[in-house]
């Protein structure tokens, strides 16, 4: 538990992304996203984004099924 006037990591991060945003406004995270993306796109190619897709579409189907089996229950 922190201190009086310490604060985590969570708190840092939150209060360090608020400042980014009134410094630089929301267009600076679009930006540095659209950069991303396509430097991601650069070094993996279009197939890595396809397996990423699948794999977050299989993990979507256990979930629905998890769900359905607790909700059976």
């Amino acid at each position: 538990m922190p201190q009086k006037g310490e604060m985590t990591v969570q708190d840092a991060g939150r209060k360090g992304g608020r400042t980014t945003k009134a410094r630089h406004g929301p267009k600076f995270y679009e930006t540095i996203g659209r950069k991303g993306g396509e430097t991601t796109k650069k070094r993996h190619g279009p197939k890595f984004y396809e397996r990423i897709g699948r794999k977050g579409g299989q993990r979507a189907r256990q979930l629905v099924a998890q769900a359905k089996r607790l909700k059976q229950t």
